[in-house]
């Protein structure tokens, strides 16, 4: 049984049904980080592609092998001697010799109006993914980790004017590293103590421009072609917890190693919900640790199998 329907997920189900098991894909969120993330231009093969209709394309050649996929979240797993009994959110039960989790993760959002409608539509939480569209544009980075000041400054190689908005006094977290680089950046400006309170465009083109909370210059209206939303995503760790996996102690993510397996027999975790690839979060990790994790899960089946 595989739990996830990102790329993660497709990648394991496709790998998987060539290797002639049987099973059962389930979730609701078609695509997962993918699906909503707008423009891709980083997935070989695909110059360029919308990330909804590359795992489009996922989905459609999974459904070739005839896999069964099932429209609910998973809700809970118990193990035992037998294997694994799953339940999923609208009722259905599945057993299964193995699990194989691509979860994912939540991005934390600000939690504004129009946030979730335009992303894609000049809103993201991926600067790795979405920096390259904003060529000789203005766009705004939110937050204070690493994350969002590396973000800045990839930014700033392609973007003709980065705001990087941070609601503390000063930036404490990132690496000394990461802040040097960030002085060196003459087109980006760093504004402390500032919030995004409000997202500003039309409902047929997406975002324009962001108020903020204190004013810059005279005007607390910043025109952006771009918002990146950095402030962090929490692992979906509920079912793997209450499964006895082990979580990475400084990420929180399900540690995996190098071919995708837990701690606990039988259960395989692959994608933005472990540590299997670093701080790289990228459609094409996800894949190959989906391909990865089935691997394991076709040979450790083919161990517990009667000869």
């Amino acid at each position: 049984m595989i739990a996830g329907q990102g790329a993660a997920g497709y990648a394991a189900a496709l790998y998987a049904a060539r290797y002639g098991l049987t099973l059962i894909v389930c979730g609701d969120a078609f695509g997962g980080e993918t699906a909503t993330g707008g423009r891709i231009e980083n997935y070989p093969g695909w110059p360029g592609i919308d990330g909804f209709d590359l795992m489009v394309k996922f989905k459609e050649q999974v459904a070739t092998h005839n896999v069964a996929i099932l429209e609910s979240d998973l809700a809970s797993v118990a193990s035992g001697d037998d294997g694994f009994r799953s339940r999923l959110a609208d009722g259905t039960r599945i057993r299964s010799t193995a699990v194989l989790l691509a979860l994912g993760r939540d991005r934390r959002r600000l939690g504004l109006a129009h946030e979730r409608e335009w992303i894609g539509r000049g809103v993201s939480y991926c600067s790795t993914c979405d920096a390259p569209l904003y060529r000789d544009k203005v766009v705004a980075v939110v937050g204070g980790g690493n994350a969002a000041v590396d973000g800045a400054i990839l930014s700033a190689q392609h973007a003709a004017h980065v705001y990087l908005l941070y609601r503390g006094e000063e930036l404490r977290r990132p690496d000394a590293v990461l802040l040097e680089r960030l002085r060196q950046q003459a087109n980006i400006r760093v504004l402390l103590k500032t919030e995004v309170v409000e997202l500003i465009g039309r409902e047929a083109s997406g975002l324009e421009a962001i108020r903020i909370s204190r004013p810059h210059g005279d005007t607390d209206r910043l025109p952006v072609d771009g918002l990146f939303i950095e402030i962090g995503a929490d692992p979906r760790t509920e079912i793997p917890t209450a499964l006895g996996v082990a979580l990475n102690k400084a990420t929180t993510e399900v540690h995996v190693d190098r071919m995708m397996c837990t701690n606990v027999e039988g259960v395989f975790a692959a994608g933005d919900l472990t540590d299997g690839s670093g701080p790289l979060k990228q459609t094409i990790t996800a894949a190959a640790q989906g391909a990865i994790a089935a691997f394991s899960a076709y040979h450790y089946i083919m161990r517990r199998s009667p000869h």
